[in-house]
């Protein structure tokens, strides 16, 4: 699995090949996002995990996936926006270049974007629940007469932080 690149505005041309051009979109609250489809495993319907005492609140808990212990984060916790269980919740099975498996859920799964690195600007610098070094850049869209933006997240950096308290 390749790593992300993080877009710079020095960089912008030059590492047109090493961004990878396709992307799962998903929304956490209004907002829209994406992650690589290449860390991408599956997307289930939402399944309550089994909670670990001593879990952080980002962690969920952990899921029996075919055998495998996987251990579950609920994004809308990590970005601080409400949670809502409905028909559209879904839990995105990603593989990390630690090579761990890990659930994410997220309120809703959109679909798979192929961008060009035209459309990918780099994030600004910013402060709050979700800091730039989790962001490999910020997507503009158009899309049947509809303009999008998409805040794109390199899910390893975002995952592996220390607010997580996960270990991959």
């Amino acid at each position: 699995m390749t790593a992300l690149t993080r877009i710079s505005p020095d960089h912008h041309e030059s590492i047109a090949c090493a961004v990878p051009q396709e992307y799962l979109t998903f929304r956490v609250g209004a907002e829209e996002y994406g992650i690589s489809i290449l860390c991408v495993q599956e997307i289930r319907s939402y399944q309550a995990p089994l909670r670990m005492p001593g879990a952080s609140a980002f962690s969920s808990g952990v899921l029996n996936l075919r055998g495998e212990i996987v251990p579950v984060v609920d994004l809308r916790v990590r970005f601080d926006t409400p949670q809502r269980f409905d028909a559209m919740t879904v839990t995105v099975v990603v593989n990390l270049v630690s090579g761990c498996t890990l659930g994410v859920v997220v309120d809703s799964v959109s679909d798979v974007l192929d961008l060009k690195v035209d459309n990918i600007r780099p994030a600004p610098a910013l402060s709050g629940a979700v800091d730039s070094r989790h962001i490999t850049g910020i997507a503009s869209v158009q899309q049947d007469d509809q303009a999008r933006t998409l805040v794109l997240l390199d899910i390893d950096q975002l995952i592996a932080s220390a607010m997580t308290g996960l270990v991959p």
